[in-house]
């Protein structure tokens, strides 16, 4: 007679049991709350303990939600642990890269002796909202790239002083439209290291003035781009430096925006901007061809400047 098969021992946690609903209670509040920062738009990352071996203070699948400004919601077991894991999320936020994360935690891997359990934990770290893109700037060309950066994934919020160029009847794919003041908008809208920030009203010196209050506030997003000439950036940043705003700062600002291309009508010049947008996303940034804050800088190629296309458009 052939032996019996043998058969995976399977421990079920009742719900209505003290350990069950806790982590049923954590476990839907953190769902909970990562559809609420998707809805207000907020960058965070879900770290789900994928493994444990040995000893450790971590079990699977313990989570924690790290939101972009270090906040969090759950626990993978608290430590050094915890710490590399909030370290490494800022990373996964930013360059919106799932990655895992494997410590041993023994002496010889604790700084400070702490959690030297002898165990092994790896930890899976993933993106769970989409990246938020402001647009300053209704105009021709805003609209433009507002509907085919909602194809490819952005959250989008619109900002505009006038309120026809401001609304939902325009940006119905945009998840909120404002309408402020330039430098007002530029200093309440949330803005954080995995925002992306396009600059492109109607005139240089509303430009200008978002510009002085971004950098004001200290903020520093992940792309930072200005619609224009290169010869009214430079003028622009120039008169910015002598204001008092840092130069290395500057250097951030992409400008002209977008790939080169040899765009001609706002659509166009959109596909050029969005496709530079997507390389800075996916971690290919080697596509730009701009200005960048550089005084005096000379633009490559033939010499035509594809940013008095993009004035034209505002």
């Amino acid at each position: 007679m052939s032996a019996e098969p043998s058969r995976a021992r399977v421990v079920v946690t009742p719900l209505d049991s003290p350990v069950g609903a806790a982590a049923h209670s954590i476990e839907d509040r953190l769902f909970r709350e990562i559809v609420a920062l998707r809805e207000r738009g907020v960058a965070a990352a879900l770290a789900t303990v994928i493994a444990v071996r040995g000893s450790a203070p971590a079990r699977e699948p313990m989570k924690i939600l790290v939101r972009a400004d270090g906040s969090t919601l759950g626990s993978v077991g608290g430590g050094c642990l915890e710490e590399e894991v909030k370290r490494q999320a800022q990373r996964v936020i930013e360059e919106e890269r799932p990655c895992r994360v494997a410590m041993a935690l023994t002496a010889e891997d604790s700084v400070d002796g702490a959690l030297i359990c002898g165990g092994d934990v790896e930890v899976y770290l993933e993106p769970i909202t989409a990246p938020p893109l402001i647009l300053f700037g209704g105009g021709h060309v805003g609209r433009a790239v507002a509907t085919l950066a909602a194809r490819v994934g952005f959250r989008l919020l619109v900002t505009d002083d006038r309120p026809e160029y401001a609304c939902p009847e325009r940006f119905p794919m945009a998840a909120e439209t404002r309408v402020d003041y330039p430098d007002a908008a530029a200093r309440t809208v949330p803005i954080d290291r995995a925002t992306y920030v396009l600059v492109m009203t109607r005139s240089h010196a509303d430009d200008k003035r978002i510009l002085s209050e971004i950098w004001r506030r200290g903020a520093v997003p992940r792309y930072l781009g200005m619609i224009g000439s290169g010869t009214k950036a430079r003028l622009t940043f120039d008169s910015l430096v002598a204001e008092g705003v840092d130069r290395e700062w500057l250097r951030r600002i992409r400008t002209p925006v977008g790939l080169r291309l040899g765009a001609r009508t706002a659509d166009e010049i959109a596909v050029s901007i969005v496709a530079e947008l997507i390389a800075v996303r996916r971690g290919k940034p080697e596509g730009r061809w701009n200005v960048r804050g550089e005084a005096g800088a000379e633009l490559p190629g033939d010499g035509a400047d594809p940013g008095d296309v993009q004035d034209a458009l505002r």
